[in-house]
């Protein structure tokens, strides 16, 4: 999904924005946030449905014959929408959105954003298949930021992302992420890290 180099350089760009703030930046990056099982089967099922009608109205096939047919169109296309890349191609773009920012959540609770003692935990999510990135903050720094800001944010990393810089913009991101936990977040005497400065890659 990313280099190994990225990846270090990811990691070191959190520990040093981390050192300016009392707050926690965590980076996800996701294969897919679904597999979409269902789409190649839902498509396949509408084809077995619409195949009879031009076999009823031109041939004199039985009933019985028609059902096989249905059965045979039901599975070819089944498996041949099930290859990865057709099966993306055929899910609608606001289901890939809402079942990313859905996995995007989940990784929020997950990773422990939610038990930072300030609240000031703050997720850089990406889901690869769906084209998606979203910044989640808990509500220590949520409540203090602009939706705003971190659109902008997501909006320099989406633009990255297009440009085949992947790398640079998931950096630009933590550090601009970090600026804002330290103007809203400084560090405190007694600070500690409170979850792990890597990159998760799911």
């Amino acid at each position: 999904m990313i280099s190994v180099e990225d990846q270090m350089r990811l990691e070191n760009a959190i520990r040093e924005v981390e050192d300016l703030t009392s707050g926690e930046v965590v980076v996800v990056i996701a294969q897919q946030a679904s597999g979409y099982r269902s789409i190649p089967v839902l498509w396949a099922l509408l084809g077995a449905l619409l195949a009879p009608w031009p076999l009823i109205w031109i041939t004199t096939l039985g009933a019985s014959r028609i059902f096989m047919l249905q059965l045979v169109v039901a599975l070819m296309l089944s498996a041949f929408l099930s290859w990865p890349n057709r099966r993306y191609a055929l899910v609608p773009r606001f289901i890939k959105h809402a079942r990313a920012h859905e996995a995007a959540a989940r990784e929020f609770l997950s990773r422990g954003l939610t038990r930072t003692r300030e609240k000031t935990g703050v997720l850089i999510y990406l889901a690869l298949a769906e084209h998606y990135a979203e910044i989640i903050a808990d509500s220590g720094i949520a409540d203090r930021v602009d939706p705003a800001v971190w659109q902008d944010i997501i909006a320099k990393l989406t633009g990255a992302i297009r440009d085949g810089r992947i790398g640079d913009g998931l950096e630009e991101a933590v550090r601009r992420a970090g600026a804002i936990l330290a103007e809203h977040a400084p560090p405190r005497f007694d600070d500690m890290d409170e979850l792990p400065n890597k990159v998760f890659l799911i």
